[in-house]
């Protein structure tokens, strides 16, 4: 990869590696497969070396097994992707480690990792001890540039340990489930720079756009996830002697970051790049089922096309258990959170001017958004053949186009042209509309239900979360599919559902932050209990000393 940008600079560019992999790859003009694609498939061809006979992390399996029920109700109550549970995992542990209990890189290290694998993120036995090192390093380098930041008061407090928090749990994300699918990532991004042109705006911005949607669309990163990508682009690589140039520069980072999370377009280039990523999906299992073989399986098209119609019917299988899974968490997350709104909003006013509590209605209104939630699951369906040939169409260009053919290119402007300031004007009053007829339909319905002041408000609010969450749901179900052609009836749909979906994505992520449920559990509950886990390990280690010395 080429050299990123110094810190000097004033805007965060995402700079494509020439070649792919940072490798001279020789030009064979009679092979068919793609230059990029080859430097692709060799990449995943290159063996791990394992080394035999390391010492690995073991815990006791009692311990694990009351810790894996813990972890699975914790995550319930905090609605995340699947991909980025294991980061958030870690960011609880280190800021409980960190901010409670004081400690320092080489103290931290293995507690966490034993965390993680009693969680039964890692199998027992898979994490080496070699590794703690790393861990313990990374810990002490951000540790020391929080504390640099803090010295120069360069931000608020918070705002420092939220970056840095990010980014550390992010970096050891990375040392510890590193895979190869960054190169993937990459290759996707390099393949769809070009396909999107801002003629208004820099080349920069543009690319740091791309890489963020594919972020995004491919790998699942939230934000640290893509805060912590761009501070590898920024400065490269954080390290004992370059501490102080990247407190320097940090605030600006900061800003630039800010902006290009925020930038005016981000949802439209999203919205093209998660379009394309079924392709990518694919390809990514077959170059990891065809390792060693893959180059040999492109040129064969008819085998190529089989391979890639069992990988989509594999997938398409496993959508079904993913959306399952959702609906299950997004049913207790649900459940958990309106209860508690229920009993102290609801439960309070209706004590207050009914003088007792109206459980018919309270009953109603926390299951009927639950039950939404699992009738919209049952009408999710699975991509069909039509739509397996076209991502083998697309992976045949991927593999043998110099320039693959991804369909029509997205031009998008920052500025709207001089003709579209009226049709902009009325689009923002339509979409204003579209908000009360959606709202007032609502509470229409529920005023003809009888439902007080509060109950109204309690059910529109979480019918909102209700709607966000289905929607997202239909997302992850369609992942594998390339973008439906609206029916007669879409432009409706949306007119009405729109401004709800928006609302309950808004709430919902205000939630997520202010969870109390949440903040008991991490910082008043999982203190002592993770300790009492730790005690009991060593006991059981204890107890089994005890029994070899009989003999």
């Amino acid at each position: 990869m080429e050299e990123a940008k110094s810190t000097e600079s004033l805007s965060i560019a995402v700079i494509p590696p020439q070649p792919l992999l940072g490798e001279e790859v020789p030009t064979d003009p009679v092979e068919p497969v793609s230059e990029n694609a080859q430097v692709l498939i060799s990449a995943f061809e290159e063996h791990e070396k394992e080394a035999h006979g390391e010492k690995k992390i073991r815990v006791n399996r009692v311990v694990a097994e009351v810790a894996t029920w813990y972890e699975r109700i914790r995550n319930a109550m905090d609605y995340r992707a699947d991909e980025v549970i294991l980061r958030a995992a870690i960011e609880r542990i280190l800021k409980r480690r960190v901010l409670l209990l004081k400690k320092t890189g080489r103290s931290i290290a293995e507690p966490l990792l034993r965390e993680l694998i009693w969680a039964r993120y890692f199998p027992d036995g898979a994490i080496p001890e070699a590794i703690l090192s790393r861990v313990a390093r990374s810990i002490d380098l951000y540790l020391a540039l929080r504390k640099k930041l803090l010295e120069e008061k360069a931000m608020k407090e918070g705002e420092i340990d939220d970056w840095i928090f990010d980014l550390m749990s992010s970096d050891l994300e990375h040392i510890l489930n590193s895979n190869k699918e960054d190169i993937i990532r990459n290759y996707m991004f390099q393949v769809l720079r070009e396909c999107v042109v801002i003629p208004d705006d820099t080349e920069e911005t543009r690319d740091a756009q791309v890489f963020i949607a594919v972020c995004k669309s491919f790998a699942k990163d939230d934000v640290p996830f893509i805060r912590y990508h761009l501070f590898k682009q920024y400065f490269i690589d954080l390290n004992e002697d370059n501490i102080e140039e990247v407190a320097g520069s940090f605030t600006t980072y900061v800003k630039e970051t800010k902006r290009e999370l925020n930038y005016k377009l981000k949802d439209r280039i999203f919205s093209y790049v998660r379009n394309q990523t079924p392709p990518f999906f694919i390809l990514r299992d077959l170059l990891f089922l065809y390792k060693g073989d893959m180059e040999k399986l492109a040129h064969d098209k008819e085998a190529c096309k089989k391979a890639v119609f069992q990988a989509c019917e594999s997938r398409y299988k496993a959508i079904a258990r993913k959306v399952q899974r959702a609906i299950i968490r997004s049913v207790i997350f649900i459940l958990l959170t309106k209860t508690l709104f229920a009993l102290s909003i609801e439960g309070t006013y209706e004590t207050l001017f009914y003088g007792k509590i109206l459980w018919s209605s309270m009953l109603i209104n926390i299951g009927i958004p639950p039950i939404l939630m699992i009738i919209v699951g049952l009408f999710i369906r699975t991509p069909s053949r039509d739509n397996s040939e076209r991502i083998f169409e697309r992976i045949d260009s991927i593999l043998f186009d110099e320039k693959p053919k991804m369909g029509e290119p997205l031009t998008v402007r920052v500025s709207p042209e001089k003709t579209k300031p009226f049709l902009e004007f009325l689009f923002r009053f339509l979409w204003v509309i579209a908000f009360a007829v959606s709202f007032g339909l609502l509470y229409s319905v529920l005023s003809n239900l009888h439902f007080n002041i509060v109950n109204k408000g309690v059910f529109m609010f979480f019918f909102t979360i209700v709607s966000f969450l289905s929607y997202r749901i239909g997302q992850t179900a369609g992942e594998y599919s390339f973008q439906p052609r609206q029916g007669l009836m879409t432009p409706i749909v949306d007119f009405l559902f729109m401004p709800i979906i928006r609302v309950g994505r808004n709430l919902t992520e205000g939630i997520a932050q202010m969870n109390m449920l949440i903040f008991v559990l991490d910082f008043i509950i999982e203190t002592p209990f993770k300790g009492a886990f730790a005690f009991f390990e060593q006991w059981f280690i204890f107890l089994h000393t005890k029994r070899e010395e009989l003999g």
